[in-house]
């Protein structure tokens, strides 16, 4: 019988046949099979106590493109960073539901809350300002979080050497088992000041593969990251940022580019910001004071 962790793997991949196609004049089309990271819905369900007294309620709150496997730690670490729930002793249950798809996948999990926990689903509309003529800044954007901040990053003393940082691509690309495989996934680690890393999480979705992260935190009471720091193997969106500020974290590092945005809130939060993360050299975009 295989392992979970086999059939894991194995809801994680897909295999196709392919033409493997050269340019040159003497080549020819053969005929292959390449792996590639599956990518399918997940819905997450919410059953709560209703306002007012007026007995439980279940609604589907959040559709997203993720890779299958730890859609457990995705759902809370969602919860969790979208300000639904505060701790883990919130949830009661975390479980999936409904009959499997045509795949034998189950694309739906439902998340059951305590009687005593207040649910807000307003923190779930996110704000996005897609017109420059709106009249809003990226400085609003940035206060409509600030509520989420639970833990004081300014104070976290924690510190990390260049050189440690410089470690951290080869070894998150070293336990990114899947992307090995697809070359098609995103992945965040959590690292300790000695570079060593202690957990990743993997998923065709970068936001995804962060609330694994945080959700997997959260079921063992590891929240918040004090003393920690995150590894992103793609950019630092404003996002990620905010997921990272909730679950306590004061450094994070990225292999590719900060936005504008993310770099405000890192300095409006107190967290130290990495980007474009080498093996030889990085950019300090905020809180510099950290990296010894």
């Amino acid at each position: 019988m295989a392992s979970p962790r086999e059939i894991a793997r194995r809801q994680s991949v897909r295999q196709f046949e392919i033409q493997r196609v050269g340019v040159g004049a003497d080549s020819a089309a053969s005929v292959d099979t390449d792996i590639v990271a599956t990518e399918e819905p997940l819905e997450i369900r919410l059953a709560y106590s209703g306002p007012d007294g007026s007995g439980r309620a279940e609604q589907s709150i959040s559709i997203t493109m993720r890779t299958p496997g730890n859609d457990d730690e995705l759902a809370v670490g969602f919860l969790f960073t979208e300000g639904i729930i505060a701790r883990y002793d919130d949830v009661v249950s975390v479980a999936p539901c409904g009959p499997p798809a045509e795949n034998g996948l189950i694309n739906v999990v439902r998340v059951e809350l305590a009687d005593d926990v207040g649910v807000d689903l307003d923190r779930l509309e996110r704000h996005f300002y897609t017109s420059s003529s709106c009249g809003v800044c990226g400085k609003a954007s940035i206060e409509a979080v600030a509520v989420q901040g639970r833990f004081d990053l300014h104070a976290d003393a924690t510190r990390v050497a260049r050189t440690v940082l410089a470690t951290l691509p080869e070894k998150l690309m070293s336990a990114q088992s899947v992307f090995a495989e697809t070359g098609g996934l995103h992945a965040s680690g959590i690292f300790d000041s000695h570079g060593e890393l202690l957990a990743v999480r993997e998923d065709v979705g970068r936001h995804n593969a962060l609330d694994k992260l945080v959700g997997s935190r959260l079921k063992s009471g590891a929240l918040p990251l004090t003393g920690l720091g995150i590894v992103l193997s793609g950019r630092a969106s404003f996002e990620l940022m905010q997921k990272a500020m909730v679950a306590g974290c004061p450094i994070i590092a990225a292999v590719g580019a900060p936005s504008s945005l993310a770099v405000e809130l890192a300095a409006e939060f107190g967290m130290t910001l990495v980007g474009f993360l080498k093996s030889d050299r990085f950019n300090a975009y905020a809180r510099p004071d950290r990296i010894v």
